[in-house]
């Protein structure tokens, strides 16, 4: 399994700095990490490592390997849970993040509903929500599948930070082999969730892996929160059964997986070290 980084290394900085930044600790592969339709201003300035959608693909690939880096994945999260609104980035994000990754040979877009922020979101159902969800992806389960692309579920929400949840979601879409699942080990255990239990129901179905280890700090939060973004410390030091998880996974034909901590080159260097140990 390869191990790569989060471009999000050095705050307020260009996605070519943050590419040097994991070169130069030694990692070969990365996340497109932020995406957005149309244009960015502060990208556009170089202040943000965010790439458009709309830009030419093949200018991103050709900038991760002038670093000597491979792209494991595109971010496409989204806030599935809100009313549609073309301000909201949703389905139509998805779909342009699905040809993007196409075009440039990258196997799997990794999506989420995240948390719900409006009055109405937060007053759905656990039906209704599994339905707004499953509605919102149907067009992009099918275009994953028509241009060879894994679209992947990553908790980060009321329904996909449960089991569940995802399973409902999946079966609302038919199961197709074209949706499966990202495990986040910070938010599933955030989430109320197991995360060893996690993957061991959806192993087959688990294409690509965001670690992360919570310290104790994080035990009054669980099952209020919904994704907790980057953690700050090296795997195994924290609340989570990273071993257990990787017990579960290390067998599993899953190419990639990433590092979703914030913190200086020796808590990176650690977290490999660690899951490395650990048998991946």
């Amino acid at each position: 399994m390869n191990i790569g980084v989060f471009l999000l290394i050095e705050p307020f900085a260009s996605v070519e700095q943050q590419l040097l930044r994991a070169k130069a600790m030694g990692f070969n592969h990365a996340d497109i990490t932020d995406t957005n339709a149309g244009g960015s201003m502060l990208g556009t300035a170089g202040f943000s490592p965010t790439v458009s959608l709309d830009t030419n693909p093949f200018e991103v690939k050709r900038l991760f390997e002038k670093h000597g880096l491979v792209p494991s994945s595109v971010c496409a999260h989204a806030a599935l849970l809100e009313p549609s609104n073309p301000g909201v980035y949703a389905t139509s994000e998805i779909m342009k993040a699905i040809q993007f990754a196409a075009a440039i040979g990258v196997k799997d877009v990794v999506t989420t509903e995240m948390e719900a922020k409006s009055n109405w979101a937060r007053s759905l159902t656990h039906d209704e929500q599994v339905l707004i969800v499953a509605e919102k992806l149907c067009v992009p389960v099918q275009m994953a599948a028509d241009y060879g692309i894994r679209l992947l579920l990553e908790p980060h929400g009321p329904i996909t930070d449960s089991i569940q949840g995802v399973q409902d979601v999946l079966e609302r879409l038919g199961n197709p082999a074209s949706l499966g699942v990202n495990l986040d080990t910070g938010n599933s255990w955030l989430g109320g969730a197991d995360p060893v239990e996690f993957a061991k129901v959806f192993q087959d179905k688990i294409h690509h892996v965001h670690w992360k280890d919570l310290s104790a700090e994080w035990i009054p939060k669980r099952g209020k929160e919904f994704g907790c973004g980057f953690s700050t410390i090296a795997l195994g030091e924290g609340v989570i059964d990273i071993k257990g998880v990787c017990d579960v996974l290390k067998n599993c034909s899953i190419e990639s997986s990433t590092l979703e901590i914030v913190g200086d080159e020796d808590v990176l260097k650690q977290s490999v070290s660690y899951l490395r140990n650990c048998g991946l």
